[in-house]
């Protein structure tokens, strides 16, 4: 690179000097004047956005001389602070930021050694070396932060103000100053004497309008828009006229106010500006529709319970809000049973309708889906009237529609005769009483009835309060038993079952009653997946049970009855396509078939197990016996109270029927299982309650499993509590106390179930860790030596079951097992068979 000319160099930087040099005087300034331009915006602020049309003429005058004094201050402030940048000063700034200040170098001059050539040699060199760097200087950029001049940024302030009247205010507004000083009329300047706006209504989306820009004498604006107008000038010498809003026309205001007016438009009409450069419109008010809304289709049932109904809506500018109101349709309401009382008053249900969430809402359609399965109007008819609302506050309603509620259907018997006791009480609590009956029919023989013990419980509960405040039952009381009443139909119906095999049954039951009472596809569809999940959890829990226990068998009642896990789902598709195809008949028998098969899956315990393991086992059978004897005792103490055995004389005892020998008990001549000591002994409900706790007593102190573990000792603790329990619950049938003897009761007996729970899994564990268990069960009678699943599957390694075998051959196995039992029932008719033959057969039948 050629050597660069001290000259040349200075030349070279002389544009950057010059941009310094502007920098310089950039930021002095603003150092300087910023008080200046930040009072002069915020006035300028103020003008344009019209504050000195809104105000009188002297707080107007009295401003602007405060802003004036500040102005004047500013700038002598600014003045006195100000220093004019020179040339000099830009090169020093500039030389500052290079290094070596190359800068200067190049303008100094040798000041010893001019004479001599060696030193002047040596100071070109170095004259050339600064003239290199000194090319390379570039502008210094100038320092403009004003922070800590300004702490408070109140040029910020003034700055945000000018930008937003510039974007809503109007420049010209800055004019109308001119009219408040004496004869300014005269000089007003060149420019608009008046200003008009039509803003029609937000909801509606459409701008704003300026009407001076408008040529057009004839506008239409929608109903509602507001008009403004501002009259500049001086006062008289423009005035407005409308015929639209509905108030008198306007008069001229006093000199000391400038002429404002807004008004809405309510109706077609006309507005007028009379004076010099005046105008008028003929306005046409665009009337706002109210909304329609209308119902789309027939009210749907989700397979959950909650309902679902379309509706379609419309609205000119959109709909902003709509409700559906559901009320009881009496006229059309079966009056039979517990609806033939008159009904309590009740409101109608509200509930708002659902709107788009994005989008526009002039015209759409949704649909209502909520859940009205615990309301009074549930499953009766009702009048469901939709209304939608606009912006307006106009209303549109939709013609009455009426249906039956849909709501959650029970297919459990017991639970359903719950949901109907809970709606009779809704309906009306004279109810009550009728309420109790039935409740007390249903669950007067509860064995093999009602097979949710914790439902049992709570349900007796909640009789036993119902019975005695049936002649007074407050409202508020009537809205917690029915809460109640609807826990525990939930509790039967979807069941909080410790059983998968109760779990299996529970799901067939309720989809062979679906199919009998013509559910909806949704509905159907919901069950079949339930038992089918059912099936999958029922069969993983006999595998396992036969891993955990090697020495268990399932008995099966009818020999060779096995089924492959492939041909088990290939019947539950056969029982869908069924239902879908609308043959019941054949779906109820496929599904009778499936019931027997399932049924006759029985687990029972085999013989050789160790010592350890038989121990536990058989704390558990005892524990298991203890549970079923305090479940009979407590039903004997519940149909005493049933029979109105709580106020018995004092000679009377606990448990005894009126007229009845001490000797004699309840339950002589009903059959067994009432109870331990039930029948010939004479022996009271105490001294039952007695044995029982003894009993416990006993088998607290024996060998029970999970000794040491964390399972054990909570297994433990449940025995402790289920003893304490005992002990109240016999206090209480000494003293009398039926009821509160059966609340201790199923405390008891909830205690129990818990332990033995406990004690089932440190059971399980203790299994586990000994490594004892084959894989697999002797499963039916087909191969005792064989080890399959209830469905002929032959376990393999890690409980892996699986099996090529099946029951039938062929593909058609449904209508082959179907010509076997049509083969049986030929049989069965034919009497010239012999007897044993016929009973065989019968047998069969009774199973299938």
């Amino acid at each position: 690179m050629a050597d660069i000319e001290p000259k040349d160099a200075l030349q070279r930087i002389s544009r950057s000097v010059y941009l310094t040099h502007a920098g310089l005087w950039a930021e002095r300034v603003c150092q300087s004047l910023w008080p200046l331009w930040t009072v002069l915006i915020a006035i300028l602020a103020a003008l344009i956005f019209g504050l000195q049309d809104l105000v009188a003429v002297e707080v107007v005058w009295g401003v602007g001389a405060v802003g004036l004094i500040l102005m004047v201050a500013a700038s002598i402030w600014g003045w006195r602070r100000f220093r004019a940048p020179t040339k000099t000063e830009a090169m020093v700034r500039l030389d500052s930021r290079l290094p070596g200040r190359p800068i200067a170098a190049l303008m100094d001059s040798q000041a010893i050694g001019e004479d001599d050539p060696a030193s002047l040699a040596v100071w070109q060199a170095h004259k050339v070396r600064m003239a290199a760097r000194a090319a390379k200087a570039k502008a210094v950029e100038p320092d403009l932060r004003l922070s800590a001049r300004d702490p408070f940024a109140l040029r910020y302030v003034a700055l945000t103000s000018f930008v937003m009247a510039l974007l809503f205010g109007s420049i010209w507004r800055v004019t109308s100053v001119s009219a408040l000083a004496p004869g300014g009329a005269n000089a007003l300047a060149a420019g608009p004497t008046w200003e008009g706006w039509a803003q029609p209504p937000a909801y509606t989306g459409k701008p704003t309008i300026y009407l001076n820009d408008i040529d057009l004498a004839e506008l239409s604006l929608p109903i509602g828009s507001r008009l403004q107008f501002r009259l500049y000038g001086e006062v008289g010498a423009l005035t407005l006229t409308e015929t639209v809003s509905g108030d008198a026309a306007v008069a001229a205001e006093d000199g000391s106010q400038s002429v404002a007016r807004d008004f809405v438009l309510n109706s077609s009409g006309t507005v007028a500006i009379e004076g010099p450069g005046g105008r008028s419109w003929a306005l046409n008010a665009l009337p706002d529709a109210a909304p329609a809304i209308t119902v789309e289709g027939e009210i749907g049932r989700e397979a959950d319970g909650r309902f679902k109904q379309s509706f379609a809506a419309k609205d000119d500018y959109g709909v902003i809000a709509g409700q559906v109101s559901i009320a009881l349709d009496l006229s059309s309401t079966d009056r039979r049973y517990g609806l033939a009382l008159e009904p309590e008053p009740r409101d109608p249900v509200i509930l708002d309708l659902p709107l788009p969430l994005t989008g526009n809402r002039a015209e759409f359609t949704e649909t209502l889906i909520d859940d009205l399965s615990e309301h009074v109007f549930a499953n009766l008819p009702v009048t469901m009237v939709f209304s939608a609302t606009d912006a307006a506050g106009q209303e549109g309603i939709a013609a009455p529609v009426s249906v039956t509620l849909p709501a959650k259907r029970f297919f459990d018997p017991l639970a359903a005769a719950l949901i109907e006791m809970r709606r009779d009480l809704l309906w009306a609590r004279a109810n009550a009483p009728r309420a109790v009956q039935v409740l007390k029919a249903v669950t007067n023989k509860p064995e093999n009835f009602i097979r949710n013990e914790r439902a049992y419980l709570r349900l007796r509960v909640v009789m036993r309060q119902l019975d005695a405040e049936k002649a007074s039952l407050t409202p508020e009381r009537r809205d917690e038993m029915a809460a109640e009443l609807w826990q525990i139909a939930l509790l039967v119906e979807e069941g909080d079952l410790a059983s998968a095999m109760q779990r299996l049954q529970r799901a067939q039951d309720q989809l062979d009653e679906a199919i009998r009472n013509g559910a909806s596809p949704e509905e159907i569809d919901r069950l079949m997946q339930e038992l089918r999940e059912a099936l999958n959890n029922y069969m993983r829990e006999l595998a396992e049970e036969s891993q955990r226990n090697p020495d268990s068998q399932l008995s099966q009642n009818m020999e060779g009855m096995q089924m492959s896990g492939d041909q088990l789902q290939q019947m539950l598709d056969e029982l869908q396509k069924l239902m879908e195809e609308g043959r019941t008949a054949e779906a109820q028998e496929l599904m009778e078939m499936l019931r027997q098969l399932m049924e006759n899956m029985q687990v029972t315990q085999g013989q050789g197990q160790g010592q350890g393991q038989g121990q536990g086992n058989q704390a558990m059978r005892d524990l298991n016996e203890t549970l079923r004897d305090q479940q009979g005792l407590s039903d004997d103490a519940f149909r005493d109270l049933q029979d109105g055995q709580e106020g018995n004389d004092p000679g009377q005892q606990p448990g005894q029927q009126p007229g009845q020998q001490p000797g004699q008990q309840e339950g002589e001549g009903q059959g067994q299982g009432q109870g331990q000591g039930q029948g010939q002994d004479g022996r009271s409900l105490a001294e039952r309650q007695q044995d029982l706790r003894d009993r416990l007593g006993q088998l607290g102190r024996g060998n029970l499993p999970g000794e040491g573990s964390e399972r054990g000792d909570s297994g433990r603790q449940e025995l402790d509590r289920a003893g304490r329990a005992m002990r109240e619950a016999e206090d209480a049938l000494r003293e009398g106390d039926l009821p509160g003897a059966l609340d201790r009761q199923a405390e008891a007996m909830e205690a129990l179930r818990q332990g033995m729970r406990d004690f089932g899994e440190a059971l399980a564990e203790e299994q586990r860790q000994q490594g004892e268990g084959q894989q697999g069960e002797d499963f039916g009678r087909a191969d005792p030596n064989s080890q399959r699943d209830p469905l002929g599957r032959e376990p393999g390694d890690s409980a892996r079951i699986g099996s090529d075998r099946n029951m039938l051959q062929g593909e058609d196995v449904y209508r082959r097992a179907q010509d076997l039992l049509d083969e049986i029932r030929r049989r069965t008719g034919d009497q010239s068979r012999p007897n044993s033959e016929l009973d065989y057969l019968k047998r069969l039948l009774d199973l299938f």
